[in-house]
């Protein structure tokens, strides 16, 4: 297919940091580019010279501030609103794939931004006229086939659209790179979201089975009233909720959970657990230089933790932090950091050994 960009969607407002951060790392693998965006419009282009190569040096798992990453092939604005199907085939027939079907699935979808929020309707009523054009024109898989590349359709405004393809295992599975969460009633918090988001984003399906087992012992730091406790817990584990506040009484109830009242900056567990997670309000690098010091000493095998971002310069914190976190632990990690969905102004990091049993 010919690619002539990287498509990235993003929290509305991020698009700088998204920005400079394909920069950073483009640059950094030897395949400069530029970007295009506008702030607020919830996604970023990046263009460099052979767009395919750099795709392949900046896999989607190691983009921080990107929800998904896709390959651009076209972009089609001034389109007649009567007929934006033509143009479509038109551009796939230049992209000109040797086998057919290309593509296994097709999503219609728009950047998540005020903007483009109104689109939804549209979208939809356009991929149910797109996609039998596509599957006549035999560019369409006639069941969704997962084993191929997805096609998708973004549209920035009504007679505006890029058209670009995702591929498996290289790219959010889910529609604009969002996992549809709904809040259990049960949920102590809507913070429960973030790390049930975390666990489904930065795991693989193994790495949940066998790192998620009923039975392993957790520390929450910061855990009142509880959400991220709670969410540990459905998992089976026992945890130590540490927080001088309260938490709810049915996350007690289940029998998993003592909670401790004490300083998350100052408590230490008597023996190595398999988890620590942390959600404090604290000044991102403080966070980082303790959740290093948690490796460093052995307390924990796992972590998910948040580092809450200044206004401004964020990409540049969100390095430093890193950095300050990964030199603190002194100790070999797989370290992935996202901008979660139900995340604000924040990331999100997982961090577990090199090597995991």
């Amino acid at each position: 297919m010919r690619v002539t960009g990287l498509l990235c969607y993003c929290r509305a407002g991020f698009e700088p940091e998204l920005a400079a951060e394909l920069a950073a790392r483009s640059l950094a693998a030897g395949f400069p580019g530029y970007a295009r965006t506008e702030r607020g419009s919830g996604f970023v282009v990046f263009f460099a010279e052979d767009a395919g190569a750099l795709s392949r040096a900046l896999p989607w798992r190691e983009l921080v501030f990107a929800r998904q990453k896709l390959l651009l092939m076209a972009d089609l604005p001034g389109l007649d609103p009567k007929d934006r199907i033509t143009p479509i085939l038109g551009a796939l027939a230049l992209a000109g794939p040797d086998e057919r079907p290309a593509y296994g699935t097709l999503l219609v979808e728009h950047p998540d931004s005020d903007h483009a929020k109104p689109l939804s309707g549209l979208a939809r009523a356009f991929g149910n006229a797109l996609r039998p054009a596509l599957r006549a024109a035999g560019l369409l898989s006639v069941r969704d086939d997962n084993r191929l590349p997805r096609l998708h359709v973004c549209l920035v405004e009504g007679d505006h659209l890029l058209l670009a393809c995702s591929l498996i295992g290289d790219s959010a599975p889910w529609a604009m790179g969002v996992p549809r969460l709904k809040l259990h009633r049960d949920a102590p918090s809507r913070s429960a979201l973030k790390l049930e988001e975390a666990l489904m984003v930065l795991l693989d399906a193994d790495e949940r089975a066998r790192l998620l087992r009923p039975g392993m012992h957790a520390a929450d730091l910061g855990a009142a009233p509880g959400g991220w406790t709670w969410v540990l817990t459905r998992h089976g584990l026992h945890v130590v909720a540490v927080d001088n506040g309260p938490l709810r009484q049915h996350v007690l109830d289940s029998g998993l959970v003592e909670h401790l009242r004490a300083d998350g900056f100052r408590w230490q567990p008597a023996q190595s657990l398999d988890w620590m997670v942390c959600d404090m309000v604290e000044q991102p690098r403080r966070v980082a230089a303790r959740m290093g010091e948690w490796f460093r000493q052995g307390w924990c095998r796992q972590a998910v933790f948040n580092l809450k971002l200044p206004m401004k310069k964020r990409w540049d914190e969100t390095v430093l932090c890193l950095d300050l976190f990964r030199t603190s632990a002194g100790v070999p990690l797989r370290i992935r950091a996202r901008q979660l969905y139900h995340d604000r102004e924040e990331i999100t990091v997982l961090a577990m050994p090199e090597v995991v049993s």
